[in-house]
């Protein structure tokens, strides 16, 4: 047995690990599999990656199968890494439609969570750009599932958590770009209003993002940075970025320690937003052109950025909250936040279209992003603010949570009954399963 734990750190569990190197054998493993569930690059933040007894581990299926350059479809294993893909495609002119803040993740684990981005508001989810999928059933069967063959699987696969069958395959769209440069504007809100008002008049902008600071009250309760961006056009590059096309992403630092605990408090993190806000607000008077990394990935400048939260590790809280309740909920969760301090630098605002599987995170509305160091009263604080999160109709990311109650997910994914009724049929022994699954009741 193997002790694992998912990029927070929090819980950990003990699972046999099972790594084949095939889709033959990744499929002998689902077959035999006994309470085990489909693991890429551990980069979900809980424990949806964790198997009740096996974890199938699929990092040696990260193979590049077909690529059609007429039309931006690949074909590729899952356990592909997004960073490798867009080294090998963005130097040729695409590159995916949609990737969230990292991508250090397999494209299986992308779809299995049917991961949203920047630009969800205006061009939806990793799902909506999936061709094909190559399942691994618990029947020992492997099945090619489309919107044409197999729908119902194929749909709930996306976003399923890996609890349909394991995805062996898939075949993706990318999208065509002249550079690897983002044309970025930057927008100071001074306050929440500000920012969702912002956020709602550039609608037609490809991606936007908001940073906010927790840990501003009163009239600047929910002060953000808005950052707009589009892929740059050739002409758009000055002769030094021309000549730099598609820019290679830098070598990362490393945090070689575990911080201690105490690094991140008040003073540390009041300090840094002060000084963030007010740059990011100097800048909001001009474009800057920026690398496709650093404006997607930026977190991954830093290896092993999650030691910056010490040994006992941290939680992320992301909601989404439809539209008609967001603003006087947001307002809610961000004073108590404010008023209970310790909280994170890394807190992101997005706005959200609709998902596309039942168990799809997204929903019209706007969805916050929060990540909390683990201490003493964080759990119970966290319950606080799930009421609230249920109480106006919203719901949390399965891919980010690590400690929601049961009744908690019951609130935010009432429509449940049909995905429940698929996996009794394809899997009726329940040889899929995972440490989420168990804990919430899927």
């Amino acid at each position: 047995m193997t002790t694992i734990s998912g990029w927070g750190r929090y819980p950990i569990g003990d699972t046999e690990i099972i790594s084949p190197r095939t889709a033959d054998a990744a499929r002998r493993a689902t077959a035999a599999g006994d309470q085990a569930i489909a693991r890429g690059n551990g980069r979900a933040y809980g424990d949806a990656a964790i198997g009740i007894r096996q974890t199938i581990a699929l990092c040696h299926l990260n193979r590049m199968r077909a690529f059609d350059p007429t039309t931006g479809r690949v074909t590729v294993e899952a356990g592909l890494l997004l960073s490798d893909l867009i080294t090998t495609f963005l130097p040729r002119g695409f590159f995916p439609y949609v990737v969230p803040g990292t991508d250090l993740i397999t494209v299986g684990g992308a779809i299995a969570a049917d991961i949203h981005g920047k630009n969800h508001h205006s061009e939806g989810g990793f799902g909506r750009y999936v061709d094909e999928l190559l399942l691994a059933l618990p029947t020992g069967e492997m099945l090619l599932a489309s919107r044409d063959e197999h729908p119902d699987l194929f749909w709930a696969t996306i976003g399923g958590m890996g609890l349909t069958g394991i995805i062996l395959e898939a075949t993706i769209s990318l999208r065509p770009v002249e550079t690897g440069w983002i044309r970025q504007r930057t927008i100071a809100a001074d306050n929440l209003a500000a920012a969702i008002t912002a956020l709602q008049s550039c609608e037609s902008v490809t991606y936007s993002v908001a940073w906010i600071d927790c840990l501003a009250s009163g009239g600047r309760l929910g002060r953000s940075l808005i950052f707009l961006g589009e892929h740059a056009a050739s002409d758009q590059l000055d002769e030094e970025q021309a000549v730099n096309r598609f820019p290679l992403r830098k070598p990362s630092l490393s945090i070689p320690i575990d911080l201690p605990y105490f690094v991140l408090n008040n003073w540390t993190v009041a300090a840094f937003n002060e000084f963030y806000f007010r740059s990011g607000a100097r800048k909001s008077t001009s474009f800057t052109l920026l690398p496709v990394h650093s404006y997607f990935f930026p977190l991954d400048a830093i290896g092993n950025w999650n030691r910056i939260y010490g040994r006992r590790g941290f939680l992320q809280h992301q909601s989404v909250l439809p539209i008609k309740n967001a603003e006087s909920t947001l307002a809610e969760m961000l004073d108590r936040i404010a008023q209970r301090g310790g909280s994170s630098f890394l807190a992101v605002l997005k706005k959200l279209s609709q998902g596309s599987g039942p168990l799809s995170f997204p929903m019209p509305g706007y969805t916050l992003a929060l990540d909390f160091p683990i201490a003493r009263d964080v759990f119970s604080f966290l319950d606080e603010l799930d009421e609230l999160v249920v109480a106006a109709s919203g719901r949390l990311y399965l891919a980010k949570d690590a400690r929601q109650l049961r009744a908690t997910f019951e609130g935010g994914y009432p429509d449940m009954s049909s995905f429940r009724e698929l996996r009794r049929t394809i899997d009726p022994g329940r040889r899929l399963q995972s440490r989420l699954a168990q804990r919430i009741g899927i």
